[in-house]
C-alpha cells in the first residue's frame, strides 16, 4: 500500500537493550534512504479506545523498523515504556452512542470526524528538516488517514508493538483514567457494538423464517412417526381400522374417541361422522368394529393409547398455527416470494440461501439448483447430465410442466425468483403487486409451451406493476 512506511530498524538504545545510549538514526535502504540527510522523524501513535482516541508520541525514536525481543521485553514493564511514550493528546467520547459511531466507523476504515479533528489539532505539522509518521493498528484506516488529511501512516512492525504496550498500560497513561472505568467503557462499548450487528436489517425478520421452516419440516418428521406409533400400537386392538382411515391425524382422532370398540355402538355414529366427515366410513367403522379380528386390551392400554393420541393431535393442531405463522411472516418480509411460488417453497430457498440478502445475491442460475448440490457435484464428478431444478421442483408449475419443458420451465421459475426476492430485499414498502404478475408471466410461459400463445415481454409487465404500486400508494 503506497503511503505505508516500511523498513524501520531500531537502535539497541531503545529501554531493555543493551545499549543504553541515545538511539542513533539507522537507515535500512542504505545512505540517504530516500530523505536528506538531517531530517528527524517525529513518530506518533493513534490508539482507539472505548473511551476515546488518545494520540501518544514516541521519544527517542526517530526510525523504527526490524522488530527486537528487547522491544517486546521494554513493553512489558511499565517504568520502561512510559520512557518511550507519551501522551500527547486525549479525545474522550462525548456520549455511548458518540463511542458507537466512532466504531462503528473505524471497523469500515472511515475517518470520523471526531478523529480528523484530534489529528488537525494535535498533531505537529511537518516541514522541511521534520517528517511526522503516524502509527496506525489497521492499514485500512491508515489508507484513509492518508487520503483524506494526507498523513504518512505506518502499520504492523513495531508499531503493533507499541500500541500492545499501549493497551496493557493505557489507564496508567492517561491520567484520571482507572483500570476499573476503562473496564466498564469497554464492556460497554461492546455491547452497544454487539447488539447494532444483531439488529442490523431489523426490518427483515428472516431469521424467523428460517426457523420456522425448520420447525415445521421437524413437526412433520415427528408427526408421521408418532402417528406410525399411534397405528401400530391401537392396531392390535383394532386392526381394520388403518385400512379404513388412511389420515395420520384422523386416525389419532378416532383412537381417542373410540377407545374399546366393543363399547362402539349406533349411539357413536354421529360422533364418528364429525371425525370422518363422511357417513360411509362412519357406518364402516361401526361395522368393523362388531366384526373385529383385534386383541382385548385393557383400560391401562387404553389410557397410555389416548394420552398418546392427544398429543399427537395437539402437535398436528400447533404444526397448522406455525404454518399461519410463516404464511404472515413471508407476507410481511418476502411478499413478492411468496405470491411467485409459495410461503413454503419460499421460505425454504430463504433458509437454503441463510437470508433473504444472501438469496438476492444469488444469480438465477445458483437459484434453480438450490438445494440439489449432491446431485450437481456427483454430476460434475462423473461428468453426467447436472440436475434441473432444486427446491423450486416442490413449486406446481414444474409439475404442471410436460416431461420436454420441465427444464426449460425450472430455469424460467428461477429467473422470476430471484427478481421477486431482489425486489422484497432493496423495497422499502412491502407489497405483493410485483409477486403477483411474475407469477402471471410464468403461467403465460407455461401456456406458451403448450399452446404457442406468445407471452407479454418483461419490461411491459413491469410497467404494469410499477403502475399499480404507485396508484395503490399514498402519501401521510
Amino acid at each position: 500500500m503506497s503511503g505505508v512506511q516500511a523498513g524501520w530498524s531500531l537502535p539497541p538504545s531503545f529501554p531493555g537493550s543493551e545499549g543504553g545510549k541515545r538511539a542513533v538514526m539507522s537507515d535500512p535502504r542504505g545512505s540517504g534512504g530516500g530523505r536528506e540527510p538531517g531530517t528527524s522523524v517525529l513518530l506518533h501513535v493513534l490508539f482507539e479506545h472505548a473511551a476515546g482516541y488518545a494520540l501518544f508520541a514516541v521519544k527517542e525514536v526517530e526510525e523504527i523498523g526490524m522488530l527486537l525481543p528487547q522491544v517486546e521485553e521494554s513493553v512489558l514493564n511499565l517504568g520502561k515504556f512510559s520512557t518511550v511514550v507519551k501522551l500527547a493528546a486525549f479525545s474522550p467520547f462525548k456520549s455511548a452512542q458518540a463511542a458507537l459511531e466512532n466504531i462503528n466507523a473505524i471497523s469500515e476504515g472511515v475517518v470520523h470526524a471526531d478523529l480528523k479533528l484530534l489529528l488537525e489539532t494535535s498533531l505537529p505539522a511537518a516541514g522541511k528538516k521534520k517528517k511526522v509518521v503516524l502509527g496506525v493498528a489497521d492499514a485500512k484506516i491508515g489508507a484513509a488517514l492518508q487520503e483524506e488529511l494526507g498523513l504518512s501512516c505506518q502499520a504492523g512492525g513495531v508499531v503493533a508493538e507499541i500500541l500492545r504496550g499501549v493497551r496493557l498500560h493505557f489507564h496508567a497513561l492517561v491520567k484520571g483514567l482507572t483500570a476499573q472505568s476503562a473496564s466498564k467503557a469497554q464492556l460497554g462499548l461492546g455491547h452497544s457494538y454487539s447488539r447494532a450487528k444483531v439488529k442490523f436489517n431489523v426490518n427483515k425478520a428472516d431469521n424467523m423464517i428460517i426457523q420456522s421452516i425448520a420447525l415445521l419440516d421437524q413437526l412433520d418428521k415427528d408427526i408421521n412417526t408418532f402417528a406410525m406409533r399411534v397405528r401400530e400400537w391401537y392396531g392390535y386392538h383394532f386392526p381394520e381400522l388403518i385400512k379404513i382411515v388412511t389420515d395420520n391425524s384422523t386416525y389419532c382422532r378416532l383412537a381417542r374417541l373410540i377407545g374399546n370398540r366393543k363399547e362402539l355402538s349406533e349411539e357413536s355414529l354421529e360422533a364418528l361422522e364429525e371425525v370422518v366427515m363422511d357417513s360411509a366410513k362412519a357406518q364402516a367403522i361401526l361395522e368393523a368394529s362388531r366384526s373385529s379380528m383385534g386383541m382385548d386390551i385393557s383400560p391401562i392400554d387404553l389410557i397410555n393409547i389416548e394420552s398418546f393420541s392427544n398429543r399427537v393431535i395437539s402437535l398436528a393442531e400447533y404444526r397448522k398455527g406455525l404454518q399461519e405463522y410463516l404464511r404472515s411472516k413471508m407476507s410481511q418480509v418476502a411478499p413478492n416470494l411468496a405470491a411467485l411460488i409459495g410461503d413454503v417453497v419460499g421460505a425454504r430457498l430463504i433458509s437454503h440461501a441463510g437470508s433473504l440478502t444472501n438469496l438476492a445475491k444469488y444469480p438465477a442460475s445458483t437459484v434453480q439448483i438450490l438445494g440439489a448440490e449432491k446431485a450437481l457435484f456427483r454430476a460434475l464428478k462423473t461428468r453426467g447430465n447436472t440436475p434441473k431444478y432444486g427446491l423450486i421442483f416442490h413449486s406446481t408449475f414444474i409439475g404442471r410442466a410436460a416431461a420436454k419443458n420441465k427444464g426449460r420451465i425450472s430455469r424460467y421459475l428461477a429467473n422470476k425468483c430471484t427478481i421477486a426476492s431482489r425486489i422484497d430485499c432493496f423495497s422499502e414498502v412491502p407489497t405483493s403487486v410485483f409477486g403477483d404478475k411474475l407469477r402471471d408471466q410464468v403461467e403465460e410461459r407455461l401456456s406458451f409451451y403448450e399452446t404457442g400463445d406468445a407471452p407479454r415481454k418483461n419490461l411491459d409487465v413491469m410497467k404494469e406493476a410499477v403502475k399499480e404500486v404507485r396508484g395503490s400508494w399514498r402519501p401521510f
